[in-house]
């Protein structure tokens, strides 16, 4: 019996897996909606400043995130390939983001070096989490079919996690940009690393199950440096994870820049209402998830991809002229079509990449690919950041100063939201023009898989 045919959708399971990816989610998106605005904003630390450090960060990341990945490939423990980083990471993500919010500040130099330190912490243990959660997703679904299912649920799960990311915050913080409201980030990071505890503690304990006739790609898993290689020579993986890091970088900008655009471009300086115009947009997407899942299994991933970057692209018009809370909502809304896409096909994408490399190296290696295309994305934030150091610097806002804000602030903060946004997701199409596995070719590609994982099973029972 082949793979395809073993395989059930368990709502209880996808549910229960999925609420891995929601505490994934609301770690990070929380640390990306936030960091900047509180360390700029609330804490004072300039613009160039803040980029020095996140350039810093990357380099680290191209180091932590493929290793992650590498080491979970080569790993095989009685309790699992996956599990056991999953489960000693959680906690100390948790304190993590609690100390994302408490800066020593008795001089701007430990300031400095305390966001450096604290925003490094946060990635390696978040990657050690991410890394392994996203990893199972592949190895434990195998269908083209049920993939899309379990990733609707998922990206239910991710949208909840986007929207807890977005709007609680609010709950708790009245203004994002002033400085009296510093000890509510504390509060905030609390309860957020409460909420992240429960859905990690759920996926370890119900949602996570591994698939035996894995274990034994141990002994044959590539070394670090030949899996580095290996990786980097996959022509579906470039591709994909070029048009990933556009994406991200679109992904990233957006939450970033929204509460200074609603205060000086929306003129809504309330922090609820600015989150009401995120939340409103992952509302959306939840209903357009749907969508793009009838487009994958019609016109394939690569397709569908494509469409997705197009309409996202589209929906960004309107930020060239909204100036009020009412015309926010409806852009807001549409965004939803575009971030459903960015939300639905990377696992998906990976998924496929990670079956062509089982054929040619005869090891699954969802990690290395997890660990590397980490590695790409976090690319996104140099992006993020030397684009918003070089718009700030050229309206005059190096430090931030409220009172300063004119129509070249203005411009400026639709640029982040709409041009430079536009120009990332067209190098994306153009990457994903030339991603090689398409519709017929992902289908051959199962059926070779699903036969070398029968033979796998085979040795097991030998």
């Amino acid at each position: 019996m082949s793979d395809v045919e073993r395989e059930q959708f368990s709502l209880k399971h996808t549910l229960a897996y999925s609420s891995g990816l929601f505490s994934d989610v609301l770690s990070y998106q929380f640390f990306t909606f936030l960091i900047f605005t509180f360390y700029y904003s609330v804490i004072g630390l300039p613009t160039d400043w803040i980029t020095i450090a996140f350039i810093i960060w990357s380099v680290w990341n191209a180091l932590n995130d493929p290793m992650w990945g590498i080491i979970s490939d080569r790993t095989n423990t009685k309790w699992g390939k996956r599990r056991p980083y999953i489960i000693i990471s959680f906690i100390p993500l948790c304190v993590i983001t609690i100390l994302l919010w408490t800066p020593i500040t008795t001089s701007p130099i430990i300031t400095f070096f305390y966001f450096l330190i604290i925003i490094i912490l946060f990635d390696t243990i978040y990657t050690l989490y991410s890394i392994n959660q996203t990893s199972l997703f592949p190895e434990m679904f195998q269908s083209l079919e049920l993939r899309s299912k379990v990733n609707n649920v998922r990206q239910i799960f991710s949208v909840i996690g986007l929207i807890f990311a977005f709007i609680v915050p609010s709950f708790f913080i009245p203004d994002y940009t002033l400085s009296q409201f510093a000890p509510n980030y504390i509060g905030t990071g609390i309860f957020m690393a409460i909420v992240m505890a429960i859905g990690a503690i759920i996926f370890i304990k119900w949602g996570i199950k591994e698939k035996a006739e894995f274990v034994i790609d141990k002994a044959t898993t590539p070394s670090f440096l030949k899996s580095i290689k290996i990786t980097f020579k996959n022509k579906a993986f470039i591709c994909y994870a070029l048009t990933a890091l556009a994406n991200w970088y679109v992904f990233g900008m957006l939450p970033t820049i929204v509460p200074l655009f609603g205060k000086f471009v929306l003129n809504t300086p309330d922090a609820l209402l600015q989150s009401v115009l995120l939340g409103l947009a992952f509302v959306s997407a939840i209903i357009f998830i749907f969508l793009w899942r009838f487009v994958i299994l019609k016109l394939g991933l690569r397709i569908g991809f494509i469409l997705s970057m197009i309409a996202f692209i589209l929906v960004l018009i309107p930020f060239i002229w909204i100036s009020d809370f009412t015309s926010g909502l409806v852009a807001f809304f549409f965004v939803g079509l575009g971030l459903s896409g960015s939300l639905f096909f990377r696992d998906p994408l990976v998924s496929a990449i990670a079956d062509e490399d089982e054929l040619k190296t005869g090891v699954r290696r969802e990690g290395s690919f997890y660990g590397v295309n980490a590695l790409v994305i976090r690319l996104s934030t140099i992006f993020i950041f030397l684009t918003i150091n070089s718009v700030f610097e050229s309206v005059g806002w190096r430090v931030f100063t409220p009172e300063t804000a004119g129509p070249d602030t203005v411009i400026g903060l639709r640029m982040l939201m709409f041009t430079f946004p536009v120009i990332a997701l067209a190098f994306g199409i153009v990457m994903m023009l030339l991603f090689p596995i398409t519709k017929k070719k992902f289908e051959k590609l199962k059926e070779d898989v699903n036969k070398l994982h029968e033979e796998k099973r085979a040795k097991l029972s030998a």
